[in-house]
């Protein structure tokens, strides 16, 4: 079972590497939604994809340990988490410790990326309501009547207000 939690620290800190490089691409997310830079926001999306894939590798490998662990354990209709294999290694204390350690990490580094992405998703929120505020602003000037020619019956409006919607379709 040795190798097994040796393995599952091993994928925890790989994991926790690759969080923390995805903590300065959300802080510069937030910089670039702030500028509204989509080329910068598709280079960073772009980026984090990339990280994102392989941390799905990793935890699917964390799985696959996590499963070899309550198989070893004779465990297997049971919930099994981290706290829990801490549990089970009190006579292992070095990878106790060494497990304690990367599941501490991983909460604090997780916990900061989970504040920056909440962080963002109000940005764009915000961004949204504006760009709504903005449509809907364009739309009512677009609508009202362009002047007020009136005749001596006070009932001419000039006819050449366009009606149409503000987005081409060909494009």
């Amino acid at each position: 079972m040795a190798s097994i939690i040796e393995e599952l620290i091993s994928t925890l800190e790989t994991e926790c590497v690759l969080y923390k490089e995805l903590i300065p691409l959300a802080e510069q997310k937030s910089v670039v939604i702030i500028e509204n830079n989509l080329d910068g926001l598709a280079k960073i999306t772009e980026n984090e994809q990339e990280l994102l894939d392989k941390l799905t590798s990793l935890e699917n490998k964390r799985e696959r340990c996590v499963y070899s662990i309550k198989d070893v354990l004779g465990r297997l209709n049971e919930t099994m988490n981290l706290d829990r294999i801490i549990g089970f290694l009190d006579k292992q204390p070095v990878e106790q410790g060494k497990l304690k350690t990367v599941h501490e990490e991983l909460k604090l580094v997780t916990g900061r990326l989970k504040d920056i992405n909440m962080q963002n998703k109000s940005l764009i929120e915000e961004s949204l309501e504006l760009i709504e505020f903005s449509m809907n602003f364009i739309q009512s000037t677009r609508m009202s009547p362009g002047g007020n020619n009136y005749n001596k019956n006070a009932s001419f409006m000039d006819a050449s207000v366009s009606r149409t919607g503000m987005f081409d379709a060909k494009q």
